[in-house]
């Protein structure tokens, strides 16, 4: 369930949406908001924060940014529903056509979204998705241990090519992101996902930051419960996929 905190439906649509899930991020939301303005300056955006579930002073913080951000947007999951329902109601309330997604934590460098959107803002239709692969990532020796197994596991049974799929920054047509089936875990396997529906995805790598305040809120254990289950599915769907034919290889006698 959610709800939303203000209202756009007089507002001209902007070129870029930035879709950020957020849960118990008090002290990190704000400073990251306004990074995500700096680093598009210049551009036609707006932000729009899924709130999910907090329980402390996030929310506070965000309704104080609005004050002076026209472009902030906020919508609030009465309670959590987690990270993959918080991205998907995000996408779903954002009047853009191309979407940009990173996490709330501060984790994901903000001023990697120009590089990140320029391919597909550059007009190249074949391009669906870019990914961030992160380096250096700031994280427990054992986080990492197990992303790099279920990294190394998914690439190997999708083929996706992607050498990162949990990282946060990613930049994405948003009519296709919508038009995917959804399921919780959705967001790791984009990269398979976009090749499904027939589009090139590119790569970025992106430098991991440290969080700033409190702590993970969306547990590694969690994501490993579910994602042998979430992995055999994506692979499923890859099989049944069939050719789609293009507009040129349509014809309507309709009169």
């Amino acid at each position: 369930m959610s709800d939303a905190l203000n209202s756009t439906a007089a507002a001209p649509s902007p070129a870029v949406s930035i879709v950020l899930p957020v849960k118990n991020e008090a002290g990190n939301i704000g400073p990251l908001v306004q990074e995500i303005a700096a680093a598009l300056a210049g551009y036609d955006f707006e932000i729009v924060v899924v709130n999910d579930g907090s329980r402390d002073g996030t929310e506070a913080e965000l309704m104080a940014l609005m004050q002076t951000m026209p472009r902030l947007r906020l919508i609030r999951h009465v309670v959590s529903c987690g990270q993959s329902a918080a991205v998907r109601t995000g996408v779903l309330a954002a009047r853009a056509p191309v979407v940009a997604t990173l996490d709330g934590d501060g984790q994901n460098n903000p001023a990697f979204l120009p590089a990140l959107l320029a391919p597909i803002l550059g007009g190249n239709q074949n391009i669906g998705l870019v990914a961030g692969q992160r380096v250096d990532r700031q994280a427990t020796s054992s986080k990492k241990w197990q992303s790099r197994v279920a990294n190394e596991v998914r690439r190997m049974v999708l083929k996706d090519g992607a050498r990162d799929s949990g990282c946060g920054l990613k930049a994405f047509r948003r009519d296709t992101f919508i038009s995917l089936p959804f399921f919780d875990g959705l967001h790791r396997f984009l990269p398979a996902l976009f090749r499904r529906e027939g589009f090139n995805v590119e790569f970025l790598d992106v430098v991991d930051r440290e969080r700033g305040h409190g702590k993970s809120n969306y547990g590694m254990m969690d994501r490993l419960a579910s994602g042998l289950l979430d992995l055999g599915g994506v692979w499923w769907l890859m099989q049944r996929r069939k050719h789609i034919p293009s507009a040129a290889e349509v014809k309507n006698d309709a009169r």
